[in-house]
């Protein structure tokens, strides 16, 4: 399918778009407002219009959602902000198509259940709309593709809002990194590793809706918070890509065992087969001979832990440990040191920026930057630093480790959504 896909100008179709994300010194003015449609507003969304409403400049003017207790909720939230009231939608599930064709909007922001982000993102994009997704931002490679071709075709950007690229710890470690300090790499390791019974399940021991994806699908299936982190620190389209993964999964025991302790062991999901396994492992290679390591486990009695090591020929970091080793400057040979004096040193200039802000909110901060980066780039009609090759490339871990568990480990191919475009290496455009 990768080759029968005619190549398009990334931006080509946006000429006022493409002209300013060539010149990376354009600024507009702080003030220029930037205005913002949310389709899904539940938890998740609601805590991203919070953010949003607190970034200087953005106005929140359409809302959609099918839950109608959500949607008032959050328009009340504007309200309460001293903002202009902002529409509401909720004829149905694709009321979206009429919210992203309005006038008033610059970007589309959807925090809806995972099989409903392409759709939102598509229709933003061939609206005209900048558009910014939850993770992942699919869960097929055909969506994946969709996601890249109608960005190249209306030259519209599209962002996966994954925050944990903008976590402080990354942060820095991605600046020691573009300084030289580990050397060169050719290792990391990464997983979600979070007991999330409880999002999967409700209190009945029924599914809620992700808890549906991990009845039927055995493979990583949330893949992006680790493997975004490590894309960026070893420049994965740009300047190097992924090219092929084997993945392997345990049995499955968590939701049966939730299900029996909390509910009952009569319940019929104490005794359900859930497809995906306890554990599941991932193995990824890139063109320049990087390896990957990437774990999915959210069903273990377990603290929550994304390990995010990157191993380099000069040293290494380790996220679990909040430890790293330097060769030739850690005070003690073979022996892990803190890392402060690192932060003193390396703090990412965004973090200098916008760290005692954004340390109030979500996610150790990384919520506030991951959006304060998306709408600058609306703002300035640039590309967004997490692209729509990213979104794609990370995303589709998800089916493809899912093929490969299939076929009892198999390798499977990552399509090159960039279409060789990777071979030119780029620099993150991060910044105040």
């Amino acid at each position: 399918m990768a080759n029968e896909i005619p190549r398009r100008g990334f931006l080509q179709a946006a000429g006022a778009a493409a002209a300013a994300s060539a010149l990376p010194g354009a600024q507009a003015p702080a003030d220029k407002p930037v205005r913002i449609g949310i389709v899904g507003v539940g938890n998740r969304g609601t805590s991203l219009l919070k953010n949003l409403l607190d970034l200087p400049g953005v106005e929140v003017t359409a809302l959609c959602d099918i839950n109608e207790e959500h949607l008032r909720r959050a328009q009340s939230i504007v309200e309460k902000a001293g903002a202009k009231p902002a529409a509401g939608y909720q004829s149905g599930v694709e009321d979206f198509r009429r919210l992203v064709e309005r006038s008033d909007l610059d970007a589309v922001v959807t925090a809806t259940p995972w099989q409903w982000h392409t759709p939102v993102c598509v229709a933003a994009m061939k609206a005209g709309k900048y558009a910014a997704t939850e993770v992942p931002a699919a869960v097929t490679v055909e969506e994946c593709w969709e996601l890249v071709t109608t960005s190249e075709e209306t030259g519209m950007p599209c962002m996966m809002l994954e925050n944990v690229c903008y976590f402080r710890n990354v942060m820095m470690v991605l600046n020691m990194i573009e300084q030289g300090v580990l050397g060169e790499l050719f290792h990391c390791e990464g997983g979600y590793q979070h007991d999330v019974r409880r999002a999967y399940l409700n209190p009945q021991g029924e599914l809620k809706w992700r808890g549906m994806f991990a009845a039927s699908h055995n493979a990583n299936i949330y893949p992006t918070h680790p493997l975004g982190p490590m894309a960026w620190w070893t420049g994965i389209n740009r300047g190097d890509r992924f090219t092929y993964l084997t993945s392997m999964s345990s049995k499955s025991l968590g939701m049966n065992d939730w299900v029996a302790k909390n509910v009952g062991p009569d319940h019929p999901n104490a005794k359900r087969e859930f497809a995906l396994g306890n554990v599941n492992t991932t193995l990824i290679r890139t063109e320049k001979g990087v390896t990957m390591t990437l774990y999915y486990d959210t069903q273990s009695p377990r603290p929550y832990d994304l390990i995010l090591r990157v191993q380099g020929t000069e040293g290494i970091y380790s996220g679990t440990l909040e430890k790293i080793y330097i060769e030739g400057r850690s005070p003690k040979r073979d022996a892990w040191e803190g890392t402060e004096s690192y932060y003193e040193q390396y703090e990412h200039p965004i973090w200098k920026a916008l760290g005692e802000t954004a340390k109030n909110y979500g996610h150790g901060g990384g919520d506030y930057i991951e959006l304060h980066q998306f709408v600058r780039a609306v703002r300035n009609k640039k590309q967004t630093p997490i692209d729509v090759y990213d979104a794609a490339s990370w995303s589709v871990i998800m089916p493809l480790s899912g093929q490969s568990v299939a076929s009892r480990s198999a390798p499977v191919d990552v399509p090159d959504f960039t279409r060789g475009k990777w071979k030119e290496p780029r620099a993150l455009d991060i910044g105040v």
